[in-house]
């Protein structure tokens, strides 16, 4: 396959996509922009349904498609260097841009809700700020076989450039969906069953923890000022990470490397 081969990318579209870097308009569309070869890839292996991927863009000479299932032509276009870097977030684009819909998930996809059989972990975010982090750990979440993750309306939005960056192509991986009020999207879910497991320095080390619920809900809080306290209240458990050795040298963990530690003990 050429450049001539692809279809031009037009002005018309060139300008749709460019919007896409805000959220406004992502959340109106209900697209979002993914970009460099890895991400892209393992987006296209893993999307739900082929009208999830609404476009792909080749820049002028890196046409190859090697990892990719098969593309519709209609579906690719080529596009030069000038565009390429108007659509880019990153100093050095790669030349490979995706273009998807957005995840549809109603509230508690999976019927988790109510008769989940067997163990369920879910990942809810209370706050938490650093699209770096939000992405590690909703690819963390899905490495661990979780359910889902929730997020309060103050994290960081799920289809933000560096957060599409950090979760490398796992946006499809497993549900994940806002709620306006995670206080109450919490207690529903206690009242089903699930145990409210909330990260804090002043929890217990949680590694004294013998047994842990078959149903639970690890909160993970913000960065600087951890989980909200209202949220702190609906806990069954509060549970904190113990630093090694003496005196501790810096003050708390990164929140993306607090939830992968926790999330290898509760899935045990």
């Amino acid at each position: 396959m050429t450049s001539s081969d692809l279809n031009p990318l037009s002005k018309v579209k060139l300008r749709r996509f460019v919007k896409l870097q805000e959220k406004k308009y992502r959340d109106q569309d209900g697209l979002f922009l993914a970009e460099g070869l890895r991400t892209v890839r393992e987006l296209c292996q893993n999307i739900p349904d082929e009208s999830m991927l609404l476009a792909l863009l080749l820049r002028e000479g890196e046409i190859g498609l090697g990892g990719f299932p098969e593309i519709p032509e209609d579906k690719l276009y080529v596009m030069n260097s000038e565009q390429c870097s108007l659509l880019s977030s990153t100093a050095a684009p790669q030349g490979v841009i995706g273009v998807f819909r957005q995840q549809q998930v109603s509230r508690y996809p999976c019927g988790f809700k109510d008769e989940k059989k067997g163990r369920s972990l879910l990942i809810a975010l209370d706050e938490v700020q650093d699209p770096g982090n939000v992405g590690t750990i909703l690819r963390t979440a899905a490495w661990f076989g979780a359910d889902a993750l929730i997020c309060s309306t103050g994290t960081a939005d799920r289809y933000n450039a560096k957060v599409v960056r950090s979760s490398a192509g796992s946006l499809y991986a497993l549900p994940h969906y806002t709620v306006e009020r995670l206080d109450l999207a919490l207690e529903e879910l206690a009242a089903s069953g699930y145990a409210i497991i909330c990260s804090s320095l002043d929890g217990e080390d949680f590694r004294s923890f013998v047994s842990w619920p078959q149903k639970q809900v690890l909160v993970i809080g913000n960065e600087a000022n951890g989980v909200s306290r209202v949220v702190q209240n609906l806990a069954e458990r509060l549970v904190r990470i113990p630093h090694g050795g003496g005196k501790s040298r810096v003050e708390s963990l990164n929140a993306s490397v607090s939830a992968a530690i926790l999330m290898e003990r509760l899935v045990l």
